[in-house]
Formats: C-alpha cells, structure tokens, sequence
C-alpha cells in the first residue's frame, strides 16, 4: 500500500485517513497531558490492509512528540502496544 494521508483534526478528536473513499479514523480524547485512544475504525471495504496499525503508529507518534501519556482504551491499541515494546513507555 502506498503512502497513508492521515490528517489530524484535535478539535474532533481524530486522526483520518480516507482509502478509496471509505473513512479510517483512530479517535481519542484529551484529558491534560493523557491522551486516551478510544476506537479505532477500518471499513471492512479496505481491511486487511494494515490500515489500522499505520493509524495507531502515527497517533502514539503524535503523542510523544506532544509529550502526552497514553491510556489505551481501544482494545486494539491496547494489544498494538503490546506488540510494539517501544511504544510501551508512553503508557499513563
């Protein structure tokens, strides 16, 4: 797959990325420094793609370049983290 578009709109709380015309969002809220990443939404349309986890990387990327701690709220973040060992130190 070629480069993901992700665009960040903080007063919506969401990373986007549109493929193919479907909505691939990773939402979140901010609590002071905590950023919690609550769902994480790939349209089966264009699933299987690796969509998902490009969006968790680039949210936990944001993340530390804010300085924000992360409360994983969304299973799949939460399990993404555990997958990636390096992302484990942005955990609140």
């Amino acid at each position: 797959m070629s480069e993901l578009d992700i665009q960040l709109d903080r007063d919506a709380g969401r990373f986007e990325a549109v493929v193919e015309g479907h909505s691939c969002v990773l939402d979140f809220t901010i609590d002071e420094d905590i950023v919690s990443m609550n769902h994480v939404g790939v349209p089966k349309a264009v699933g299987g793609r690796g969509i998902a986890g490009r969006l968790t990387r680039h949210a936990l990327d944001w993340a530390d370049e804010q300085q924000l701690k992360v409360r994983a709220r969304c299973p799949y973040v939460a399990r993404w983290i555990e997958r990636h060992p390096e992302y484990q130190r942005l955990l609140t």
